[in-house]
C-alpha cells in the first residue's frame, strides 16, 4: 500500500504536495488455468491519487504469453483521473507462467509493478467410437438405431455441434454445447432410415475446442426395398348351388370383418396382396346364391405376415 511520505505531511501550503501519485488496481493479476491455444483477459485500472498531473512514460512487459491492450504511453492522468486497460494471457505451451508489467514515470511515486501469473494446460482430444457405425441392411422406410460414444482425453473438451452429412442418418441424445471432462464420455444414438434401396454412407462430424477438431465418424448402411407379401386363400366349395363367394378380413380374431373382394369370387381361391409386414390377419368367407342371399361366415383362418 502506498503511504504518503513525511515531507508531504509536514504542513505548508497545498502546493507542497505537487506530484501525481500512481495507484494500480488490482495490484497483481492471476489468470488461473487457461487451455493452450485459448486465451483469458483481465483488466487493470491506473489512477492518479496525487495533487499534480501524472505522466506514465514507460510501460514494459516481461513473461511469455502475456500482452496488454489499450495501454498507450506516454499517458497523462490529471488528479483523480483513472484509466483502464486489458491484459491477456494466451499460453502457447503447458506449465506455469509469470510476467510483470512495469510502469514508470517522472518521479518515485509513479512507478509500479503488476505481477502476472497463469498456468497453461494442454488442450484435450475428442474421440468418437466406434470409428464406423455399420447399420447393415434396413428395409426402406424403416429405421435402425446404433449407439456411439464421445470421449475426452488429456483435458476437458467443449463440444459445440454434431452434424450428419445425410438426412438418412439422424443424431439424437446430445444437447449442444456441452463439456466433457478429461476421461469422461457421453453416449448418443444414430438412426438410419433409408429412403431408397442400395448402399448409403455419410459422416458424422463433431466440432469442439479439442486439438483434433473436427472429430469425424463414418456411417454406412444398405437400404433394402420393402418386400411385397401376399396371402393365398383357398376353401372347399359349398355343397349348395352358389353364384360365388365373398372374402372378409379382420385384424382381430373373431372380427369385426371387412369384405376385401371387389367382385363376387366365382372360384374357391383368393390372393390378398394388400397386407403389411409384421401384421396378423384373420379371414372368413361366405357363399352367395343367385338371388344374392349370403351364408354365414366360414371357419376363421389366421395369417401372420413376415417382417420384413
Amino acid at each position: 500500500m502506498f503511504s504518503v511520505p513525511a515531507w508531504a505531511r509536514s504542513g505548508g501550503s497545498d502546493n507542497s504536495f505537487k506530484y501525481g501519485v500512481l495507484k494500480v488496481n488490482p495490484t497483481s493479476v492471476s489468470f488461473g488455468n487457461v487451455q493452450v491455444g485459448q486465451s483469458a483477459t483481465a483488466t487493470a485500472t491506473l489512477s492518479n491519487i496525487g495533487k499534480g498531473n501524472l505522466t506514465v512514460y514507460y510501460a514494459t512487459m516481461s513473461g511469455t504469453g502475456f500482452t496488454t491492450g489499450g495501454l498507450n504511453v506516454p499517458l497523462t492522468l490529471t488528479p483523480n483521473q483513472s484509466y483502464t486497460f486489458s491484459i491477456t494471457f494466451a499460453p502457447q505451451s503447458g506449465g506455469n507462467a509469470t510476467g510483470t508489467i512495469t510502469l514508470s514515470s517522472q518521479n518515485r511515486h509513479s512507478s509500479r509493478d503488476i505481477p502476472l501469473s497463469g498456468s497453461g494446460i494442454a488442450a484435450g482430444q475428442l474421440t468418437a467410437s466406434p470409428a464406423t457405425l455399420d447399420f447393415g441392411s434396413v428395409t426402406v422406410g424403416q429405421s435402425k438405431s446404433l449407439t456411439g460414444t464421445l470421449t475426452a482425453s488429456g483435458a476437458s473438451v467443449i463440444v459445440s455441434s454434431g452434424t450428419s452429412s445425410s438426412a438418412e442418418f439422424v443424431l439424437s441424445g446430445l444437447s449442444f454445447p456441452f463439456t466433457l471432462g478429461a476421461g469422461q464420455s457421453a453416449s448418443y444414438a444414430m438412426a438410419f432410415t433409408p429412403q431408397t434401396g442400395g448402399s448409403a454412407s455419410a459422416t458424422l462430424t463433431f466440432e469442439s475446442d479439442s486439438t483434433n477438431s473436427p472429430t469425424v465418424q463414418s456411417l454406412i448402411g444398405t437400404g433394402n426395398p420393402p418386400q411385397h407379401h401376399t396371402v393365398d386363400l383357398s376353401w372347399d366349395p359349398s355343397t349348395s348351388v352358389v353364384a360365388g363367394y365373398d372374402v372378409y378380413r379382420s385384424g382381430t380374431s373373431g372380427g369385426p370383418y371387412t369384405k376385401i373382394n371387389s367382385a363376387l369370387d366365382t372360384g374357391t381361391t383368393y390372393a390378398d396382396g394388400s397386407v403389411e409386414s409384421g401384421q396378423t390377419y384373420y379371414y372368413v368367407t361366405t357363399a352367395v346364391d343367385d338371388n344374392g342371399n349370403e351364408s354365414g361366415y366360414s371357419n376363421e383362418v389366421q395369417a401372420l405376415i413376415p417382417s420384413p
